[in-house]
């Protein structure tokens, strides 16, 4: 029956009707029952479970914890002398962030850190204390490394990515998603990025902010609001992330007109590593005392 056209194998053994068309959700599924029972969902792929999109999908990533060795197009199987923690199906999410970590640029471990922080999938108290328990781990260490950047208070992920840039290229820190008054207290607006010495505003634009008459009326209400007690605003949009770089600078030369004296921003060894995969780690030594993780 399954060597009939209505069906196509996706996996070794693993079939689905020709005309049905997967998400991510049914694709992770159907590697899943392409694996071993003890193969537990890790890495990006659990948390792409809980809705994060960042990076492709594939190699979808699984841990198993004995030495086996599986060739299977689109999927990554890792193997653990001991498993992290973990359900029936997949390891925690704590676990995932650290292997995550162990396989993606930091830029990304911290935007996606922030969008399970916000949305309490992660709690960032349990994330530490697991990678100083299994520091051995793969991902355990640039946890440690990333977590003073982790901010629960972004509601997207470009602003994460704004922020994280600002932050890194050396800018003073501004608060995130904080209310602005006029001095007689009446409400300004809730600013992404707001630097409150300077009196500047850095706001990510989505495309919403360009499609709904309803959003682009209340944008312009609030920008003339903005400009008559004297705040200033600088616009992000997609296309100005995809070029972080001349961002900071935007943001800079306006602090600057607004009074800030301080450093301009370095783009050196810690900006780069924002773009940078952690290089493989060799399995160390293993006494009695330790387990270790490939």
């Amino acid at each position: 029956m399954l060597q009939h056209p209505r069906f196509v194998e996706v996996h070794p053994s693993v079939y689905q009707l020709a005309e049905v068309e997967l998400d991510d959700i049914g694709r992770i599924d159907a590697a899943r029952r392409a694996l071993p029972d003890d193969a537990r969902v890790s890495h990006g792929t659990r948390l792409r479970l809980l809705g994060v999109e960042r990076g492709p999908l594939e190699p979808m990533r699984f841990t198993v914890a004995r030495d086996l060795h599986l060739d299977i197009p689109g999927i990554m199987l890792h193997r653990s002398r001991v498993l992290p923690p973990h359900d029936e199906m997949a390891v925690s999410v704590e676990a995932a962030m650290i292997g995550f970590a162990s396989v993606a640029r930091p830029i990304d471990v911290i935007v996606v850190g922030d969008w399970l922080l916000r949305r309490r999938h992660l709690d960032l108290v349990s994330l530490l204390a697991l990678a100083d328990q299994q520091s051995w781990r793969p991902g355990a260490a640039e946890i440690v490394e990333i977590a003073p950047l982790l901010d629960a208070r972004s509601r997207s992920i470009p602003e994460s990515e704004t922020r994280v840039f600002l932050r890194v290229a050396g800018l003073p820190a501004p608060q995130v998603n904080h209310d602005v008054f006029d001095d007689g207290g009446s409400f300004l607006g809730c600013g992404d990025l707001v630097f409150l010495l300077w009196r500047l505003m850095v706001e990510y634009e989505g495309g919403q902010h360009f499609a709904d008459p309803v959003q682009i009326t209340s944008d312009v209400d609030r920008y003339a609001g903005l400009r008559a007690h004297d705040w200033a605003y600088v616009q992000v949009t997609k296309r100005h992330l995809a070029q972080p770089k001349s961002m900071v600078r935007r943001v800079h030369q306006a602090l600057v007109a607004r009074g800030y004296d301080g450093p301009a921003p370095q783009f050196g060894a810690a900006w780069d590593a924002l773009f940078t995969v952690p290089p493989a780690r060799r399995r160390p030594k293993v006494n009695s005392q330790r387990h270790t993780a490939a």
